[in-house]
């Protein structure tokens, strides 16, 4: 196990270009229409606009070659945002389903320090990497990975930071298998890098249906309760899917499952997956995406491709002073 030493005080766009833009960290933490905290006037906006460049371009040099085997990277836009937007250099940020490691490695670029708990091995051998990676570029916070089952995660981490976590930064997953990488196949397009695992371990939390993805989730978000300090914020980006053509609405379903581990919802914000090109949004869907789109309209069904993911954000709200009654 490794941990932390110690620490210091529905959006749609039309199908997609191929057009790649600037540094997403730079993007992020600079570009008005990704600013969402002052208010008023454009920085005031709640729209971040994380994809101004693809996931590819966001990770090529910064992230291990074997980053792209996982079947739900979060974009590194997205975690830089959410790290820049609520934390100060020097503050703990934990992600306690942290797959490759996109929110330690953007925290630790950001002179944070960051701790992940990671339920596979493979994907936690990654993270390892890629914060070695990021070591290896001059990233100045400290990040380690824990490799454990997130549902109990104060039986994993140090109790010595129950209280001292500023920030979690997450993401649920959306089921067994996702969209994956593509190439040219014998029957037209094979499918590759699309499952967190072989199927024979069903521990992870993507192999439940979505009540009991929500409530493994609440489990979660409760122990995150008890390790942030008071006034800490949670960010988790989800988006629904469609499963038999019908939307499932995970982003209720998280929203919930904060309420239930006793956290405070107190905004909803928008990380578009489309890049903002003169005023209006191009798309970068997966292959199957724009195949599913394209099969619905051509039968009559009006369906738009998904553009953005819900950012939904929780606050730990400080304990009542001494005397006061809540």
């Amino acid at each position: 196990m490794v941990a932390v030493a110690k620490h210091r005080a529905h959006t749609t766009a039309n199908e997609p270009d191929k057009s790649s833009g600037q540094n997403p960290t730079a993007a992020a933490s600079t570009d008005p229409v990704g600013r969402h905290r002052a208010a008023p006037g454009p920085e005031g906006l709640s729209v971040w606009a994380t994809a101004q460049s693809t996931g590819p371009v966001q990770r090529r040099g910064r992230y291990v070659r074997e980053s792209v085997q996982h079947p739900a990277r979060m974009l590194p836009a997205i975690a830089a945002h959410a790290v820049n937007a609520y934390t100060q250099p020097g503050d703990l940020v934990l992600d306690p389903m942290c797959g490759i490691g996109t929110t330690l490695v953007e925290a630790i670029h950001a002179d944070r320090d960051a701790i992940g708990v990671e339920y596979e091995s493979r994907w936690s051998d990654i993270a390892d990497a890629n914060i070695k990676h990021a070591h290896a570029q001059g990233a100045t916070g400290r990040a380690g990975v824990i490799r454990g089952d997130a549902t109990g995660i104060l039986s994993l981490v140090p109790g010595a930071l129950a209280g001292q976590v500023a920030l979690v930064v997450t993401s649920p997953p959306y089921g067994p298998t996702v969209h994956g990488l593509v190439r040219p196949g014998a029957d037209g397009v094979a499918k590759f890098d699309n499952a967190y695992n072989d199927g024979t371990d069903r521990g992870n939390l993507a192999y439940r249906d979505l009540t009991g993805l929500a409530d493994g989730f609440a489990q979660i978000l409760a122990g995150c309760h008890t390790l942030l300090r008071p006034g800490g914020v949670v960010v988790v980006t989800a988006r629904p899917w469609r499963k038999h053509g019908e939307l499932v609405d995970l982003p209720s379903a998280v929203i919930g499952a904060g309420i239930r581990a006793g956290l405070t919802p107190v905004d909803r914000c928008v990380a578009l997956l489309a890049a903002v090109r003169d005023g209006g949004l191009v798309a970068r869907p997966s292959f199957f995406q724009l195949q599913a789109v394209r099969k619905a309209r051509a039968g009559g069904t009006p369906m738009h491709l998904i553009a953005h993911e819900d950012v939904l954000v929780f606050v730990k709200s400080p304990a009542p002073e001494s005397g006061v009654v809540a």
